[in-house]
């Protein structure tokens, strides 16, 4: 059956006078049905079993609902969430705890870097009742995999931030009503990440559409940036386009920004459709001026006057906060706690006990953070002490060391088929007999990635890992290959390759050598 929703995406899906030109198997999939007519039959579908379903269902069309099928885990399904801003509610949270509790020893969640959770160990079956018990309370998983806008970014610390320029969170909000809207892209060639950056700290270049805080003619609104990217071809930074938007247009901005790509974008190779191939394609002039024509054609009349030139001037100009520890909120009295979650990783008992905390201590809110950290906000200055002393805060320290504060990880080969590594793990035990050995003068940002896919961002750290295979001993091992020279600051910069790849036995002492000739870091004098 071919959907309505799937019948304007049937031909070549890109400009008239291309049509004839054969599709991806991927793309033949996704136009012949719409994932998100799934979800009124996914009871059934899990009643026949996992089993009996299609190649293309399995991993594509349920991906349309956040729900990812794991080779590694087959018959473990995962379950992405939408988190705009990475906001969540305690009674939220209670709802995935749940979920997570009844998986057993198979259940875990991972914080993401796009201020998102992924739920892993989910039954086919669980599925069709978590989703409406999430609907229950406010919370999405549609369109959160495969080629879909995927988890919007904003200051984690918006609204409570002493420093913040403008409040991330009911833009990020209207963004993603806007494009989960009828009006919202379906079908896009491939994902597209968006972010709104509030503060002098938000680094968003890795993203396809960034909307940096800016000035123009001395008011505040945002400068727009487009292309960026990681792959395992190639990695970008955004660009700037040139246009500025008063804060109530980046809605729709983004949304013309989306059909314009659903439109034009390849949907032939894959590996050339990002949002950067389409801007070198069209040329960066011509690009812009597709865009305003496409805004201007979603009116009302005024539309086509909200974008201004502009020089791509913005106002962030340094490495991003961390967030960890006890931060006073521009609210008097009141503070948010940050704690460092090791490597985003997370079990049902910490989600509950969380939101116990969220409860008790604070406004009943969480905030994730890109770093896979997390924020209890609204703790009320009296409260802080007891907070303090809570058991989990052992676990998930709010002054973790110089190394794990800002450490950040993919999910490795424990769930991932890509992975080279089981990052995680690795990049646990390595961080905690590093921070052993060394004393370092200030925190430096580790990012740790299971192959060339880069989910976990390398290029961004001041130390990027990659996982590989390379040959010790006549042996073929694991490895890591390594990064160094990311900045997030206001000249930014991707980490560049260093040396050859290091087998995993070696890694911490390779690393420990680094840490001391470049970071300053210094040795412990350790007892044998």
């Amino acid at each position: 059956m071919v959907s309505a929703a799937s019948k304007e995406f049937q031909g070549d899906g890109a400009d008239p006078g291309r049509a004839g030109i054969k599709l991806s198997n991927v793309e033949q999939a996704k136009a012949a049905y719409c994932g998100l007519e799934l979800e009124p039959g996914l009871g059934q579908l899990a009643a026949h079993g996992w089993q009996s379903l299609d190649e293309e269902t399995l991993t594509i069309h349920l991906k349309w609902l956040g729900i990812f099928f794991r080779p590694v885990t087959p018959g473990r399904f995962m379950l992405r969430l939408r988190l705009p801003n990475g906001v969540i509610q305690a009674d939220q949270l209670d709802v995935l705890a749940d979920a997570l509790d009844r998986c057993g020893d198979e259940g875990s969640a991972d914080i993401t870097t796009r201020q998102n959770l992924q739920m892993r160990g989910l039954l086919l079956e669980d599925m069709a009742p978590l989703l409406l018990a999430m609907d229950g309370v406010g919370l999405t998983s549609r369109q959160s995999g495969h080629d879909n806008p995927r988890n919007i970014t904003g200051n984690p610390f918006a609204g409570i931030d002493p420093e913040e320029l403008i409040d991330t969170r009911p833009l990020v909000s209207a963004i993603q009503a806007r494009l989960l809207g009828p009006e919202g892209p379906r079908n896009l060639p491939r994902k597209f990440n968006v972010a709104v950056g509030g503060a002098a700290d938000s680094f968003l270049l890795h993203n396809d559409l960034a909307f940096l805080p800016s000035r123009r003619d001395g008011e505040l609104g945002f400068t727009v940036m487009v292309g960026g990217f990681f792959s395992a071809q190639r990695n970008a930074l955004a660009l700037p386009l040139g246009l500025w938007l008063r804060p109530g247009h980046l809605a729709d901005f983004s949304l013309a920004v989306l059909r314009h790509f659903e439109r034009h974008g390849n949907r032939v190779a894959r590996n050339k459709s990002r949002l950067m191939y389409l801007i070198e394609q069209r040329g960066l002039e011509s690009y812009r001026q597709e865009l305003l024509a496409e805004l201007a054609a979603l009116g009302p009349d005024g539309l086509q006057h909200a974008a201004l030139d502009h020089d791509g001037s913005h106002l962030v100009t340094r490495e991003p906060r961390s967030g960890l520890g006890v931060q006073a909120q521009k609210q008097a009295g009141l503070n948010w706690v940050g704690l460092s979650v090791p490597m985003g990783r997370l079990d049902a008992d910490a989600m509950a006990e969380l939101a116990r905390l969220a409860r008790t201590y604070g406004s009943g809110e969480l905030r994730f953070s890109e770093a896979q950290n997390v924020l209890i906000p609204g703790v009320p200055a009296g409260q802080v002490g007891a907070l303090l002393v809570e058991p989990l805060l052992q676990r998930f320290r709010p002054e973790p060391g110089p190394l794990e504060a800002e450490a950040v990880s993919c999910t490795g080969s424990r769930y991932c088929s890509f992975a080279l590594i089981p990052t995680k793990t690795t990049a646990q035990a390595v961080v905690e007999e590093l921070e052993r050995r060394l004393e370092l003068p200030q925190a430096v940002r580790s990012h740790w990635t299971g192959c060339p896919n880069a989910c976990g961002q390398p290029y961004l750290g001041e130390i990027g890992l990659m996982g590989a295979k390379t040959r010790e001993g006549g042996q073929l091992v694991e490895a890591a290959k390594i990064f160094l020279g990311g900045s997030m600051g206001a000249e930014p910069k991707l980490a560049a390759l260093h040396g050859k790849a290091v087998p995993l036995s070696a890694l911490a002492d390779v690393l420990e050598a680094l840490l001391v000739e470049r970071f300053g870091a210094r040795r412990r004098n350790l007892v044998p």
